[in-house]
């Protein structure tokens, strides 16, 4: 197993919070954006999941039509949208592409939002991950999955062509 810590102790994670659920035009806007930033090396977005139809009540079953629920363009790769855009982790190689990241934010959200650093995505495998992928993991993928759910159900690699 690679020891992912050495590999990315000098790159930063940002939270991107905004104080409102984005619309998947929007959604899609931001991600675009910060796949053109050359220092941007993992995104994941979070937010209350979107199910394809109701889990419990009268309605037990029936389809769920959300208008969240669409697919996106991001770079050359389209993406079902599974949950209402509620924040954005950013995983960015430096302070600079930290700041190129906080003014696009200004200028394409119209509304407040919080912008902190921290630790947000994980930065080694997990017993979970371990269990899941076993001892040769790709460690791109840390962090961005649900331990109990199946990750290529919740993972798009999106790699641009240019």
């Amino acid at each position: 197993m690679t020891d992912y810590a050495s590999d990315t102790e000098d790159l930063l994670q940002v939270e991107i919070f905004p104080e409102r659920l984005l619309t998947a035009k929007t959604a899609q806007k931001l991600l675009n954006e910060f796949n053109k930033l050359d220092g941007v090396t993992r995104m994941a977005i979070h937010g209350p999941r979107i199910p394809l139809t109701v889990p419990a009540g009268p309605g037990k079953g029936k389809d769920v039509d959300h208008p969240s629920r669409q697919v996106i363009q991001v770079a050359d790769t389209a993406l079902e949208l599974t949950v209402c855009v509620g924040r954005f982790w950013l995983e960015v190689a430096n302070v600079d592409v930290k700041e190129e990241v906080r003014a696009m934010c200004e200028r394409i959200l119209l509304f407040p939002f919080m912008f902190k650093e921290g630790t947000f995505l994980h930065k080694k495998a997990t017993v979970s991950d371990y269990a899941k992928y076993g001892p040769d993991v790709d460690t791109s993928l840390l962090g961005l999955t649900d331990s109990k759910r199946k990750a290529n159900d919740q993972i798009c690699i999106v790699e641009s062509k240019e």
